[in-house]
């Protein structure tokens, strides 16, 4: 079989312009490096592996609690020079990140909403938590209690506990868990009761979960994502942030525990 010379040409054309369309892609893709705290944590896992596909992208993930000094929190990670294009932690913690020059002021965007709640080990008794007198019997009762080293640990820890006034009686009760999800101290029968954002709970499916903390002494924390100072992937870094923010992800996001602040 002969071609035409024209139309030889015209083949030599369109495969030259799909190597020229394949070849823009790779250059547009990038790669962002992200890290986000625990209660995020499970919506997040979900949608990147979407927004890579969607996008071309890739995202080199890292986790850490918002605050505290462990060695894998997020300022400790920040303090020794670890580099990253996009940080997403509670409200607080981002602030304080803003505060030391490590995030970009004014890049401060709001992704969830999140709430404390308690969990047991599976097949053992539920306590009650649904009213304020009934958390502090509960606390009073309790063997031993976990809670987390990041934003929802430090405000039981330094708020509510003396607000109940049983600071002192869960001193040696009440235990700071650090670089672990309190979930993973509970199912394993270390603690009797954990205290921990709901998405930190749900998931874990050796726990029961027994419901979130009373109205008038509950925290909700945001969530929050800011453009690292220094970043050379801004715009794909907002790209992500969109993403978050979808009315596409939003219903994934509800189902991890935490409700969106913005589908659109």
């Amino acid at each position: 079989m002969t071609f035409a010379p024209h139309s030889i040409t015209r083949r030599l054309l369109f495969v030259g312009f799909g190597l020229f369309i394949a070849a823009s892609q790779v250059a547009q893709a990038a790669e962002i490096r992200v890290i986000t705290s625990g209660a995020f944590t499970e919506a997040y896992k979900k949608l990147v592996p979407e927004f890579e596909k969607q996008t071309g992208h890739k995202v080199v993930s890292a986790f850490g609690a918002s605050i505290g000094n462990a060695p894998d929190s997020i300022p400790t990670r920040f303090s020794r020079g670890e580099k990253f294009d996009l940080v997403i932690l509670s409200d607080a913690g981002l602030e304080a990140l803003i505060k030391n020059g490590n995030v970009i002021q004014g890049t401060r965007v709001d992704l969830v909403r999140s709430q404390i709640g308690a969990a047991v080990r599976k097949g053992t008794p539920k306590p009650d938590i649904s009213t304020v007198a009934a958390l502090k019997q509960t606390l009073l009762n309790a063997k031993s209690i976990a809670y987390s080293a990041s934003a929802s640990g430090t405000y039981l820890s330094t708020e509510l506990f003396p607000k109940l006034g049983v600071a002192e009686q869960l001193k040696d009760t009440a235990k700071k868990i650090m670089s672990e999800r309190v979930g993973a101290v509970v199912a394993r029968g270390d603690a009797e009761l954990g205290f921990q954002q709901v998405s930190e709970l749900i998931y874990f499916k050796e726990l029961d979960f027994i419901g979130t903390l009373p109205e008038s002494v509950q925290q909700t924390i945001f969530f929050s994502a800011g453009l690292v100072e220094g970043s050379t992937e801004q715009d794909t870094a907002k790209q992500l942030i969109k993403f978050f923010q979808s009315t596409e992800v939003a219903e994934t996001i509800r189902q991890t525990g935490v409700d969106p602040v913005a589908a659109r």
